[in-house]
């Protein structure tokens, strides 16, 4: 009897802990404590590796802003994760490399961007290849192909 209580005691701690929402955390965005010791038209991009360190992510461009990139997951189960919180640190320099802008956004600020669509075009719609060749019969002129020799 005392076998069956403790099965049954670790199927349910086990079945409840199944539904325990795991939070996941990825990335690093630097707080505004951090960012307020940056000084706009001051700091260069060594001093900022210094103060608040290197981001993961830079713009494409020479010269290019640094991107801070902070994202919190929950993971319920077998559902899939939900993004709850994205913070992006934008740190721009001038063309002396130095600070220009400093910016936060959050989730609330994005939008979804295409990065790459592929659409396959599935041809002509509303018409059968047959009615199409049908349709082109009365079109044709002979005389424009023996014209054109």
């Amino acid at each position: 009897m005392k076998q069956i209580l403790v099965a049954l005691v670790a199927a349910v701690t086990l079945a409840l802990s199944a539904c325990t929402p795991l939070q996941r955390f990825h990335g690093y965005a630097p707080s505004d404590l951090e960012l307020a010791q940056i000084e706009v038209g001051q700091d260069t991009r060594e001093s900022v590796a210094e103060k608040v360190g290197r981001p993961g992510v830079s713009g494409v461009m020479e010269g290019g802003a640094w991107y801070y990139v902070q994202s919190d997951w929950v993971e319920e189960g077998w559902r899939a994760p939900v993004e709850t919180k994205r913070e992006v640190v934008a740190i721009s320099f001038d063309a002396r490399d130095r600070v220009s802008n400093v910016e936060r956004f959050g989730l609330q600020d994005g939008q979804v961007v295409a990065l790459s669509r592929r659409v396959t075009s599935s041809g002509p719609t509303g018409q059968s290849v047959l009615r199409q060749l049908m349709g082109s019969i009365g079109r044709f002129n002979p005389a424009q192909m023996l014209a054109g020799n």
